[in-house]
């Protein structure tokens, strides 16, 4: 299944009964003319919220090599969507995941570089802008799942993209925040972002 767009969701964790990342990654998976300009339905999975995730499912769906990912995860203290710019090469021991599991080091690859980086995120900030999606560059991926998740996905050959969303509307929101999100809007930016991403993967991203 090679040449494919991957995108990625997380499932319930401590705090978040209900993850608007897996359904927005359904929702993106499913837009007819999303699948219509790829020439094919992208392959839509959703991650457990646990570490054991990255080597069961996550690595895996890389191995078949797809063109490019498009991961989303929800950041509770987020008020518009964020493009993560880099993932860092570190974890934290305070936070279990899902299953009650804490990392099992600081670092999440003892070999590997102090973090890595995305060279998509500046056109996919550009790109949501000129859609009218409040968003904004981070630099702070934190030190949770989605981190870990971005930093696995930056190691292989592929153009590789995270974007933070802020709680759903049936989550508890943090003071100040925006609106949830406008559904159609936010799906025909975010489908400009991920035809971005493939046709970055042409290019040699």
């Amino acid at each position: 299944m090679s040449g494919h767009l991957l995108v990625t969701g997380f499932g319930p964790f401590p705090g978040m009964t209900r993850n608007p990342s897996a359904a927005l990654a359904r929702r993106l998976g499913a837009l007819p003319a999303l699948r219509l300009a790829l020439g094919g339905s992208p392959r839509v999975l959703v991650l457990r919220t646990a570490y054991d995730a990255i080597p069961e499912i996550l690595e895996p769906a890389l191995a078949e090599t797809p063109a490019a990912v498009l991961m989303f995860g929800v950041s509770g203290r987020a008020r518009r969507m964020r493009i993560e710019v880099r993932a860092r090469n570190r974890a934290s021991r305070l936070f279990p995941d899902a299953t009650g599991r804490r990392a099992a080091r600081l670092a999440l690859d003892p070999v590997g570089p102090s973090e890595r980086t995305s060279p998509a995120a500046p056109a996919a900030v550009a790109i949501l802008r000129r859609h009218g999606v409040p968003v904004a560059a981070s630099r702070d991926a934190g030190r949770y799942l989605c981190n870990a998740s971005y930093f696995r996905a930056l190691a292989e050959p592929c153009p590789v993209l995270f974007v933070h969303i802020p709680p759903g509307p049936r989550t508890r929101r943090p003071p100040g925040a925006r609106p949830a999100l406008d559904p159609q809007r936010t799906g025909r930016a975010l489908a400009a972002v991920a035809r971005m991403l493939t046709r970055r993967a042409g290019r040699g991203f």
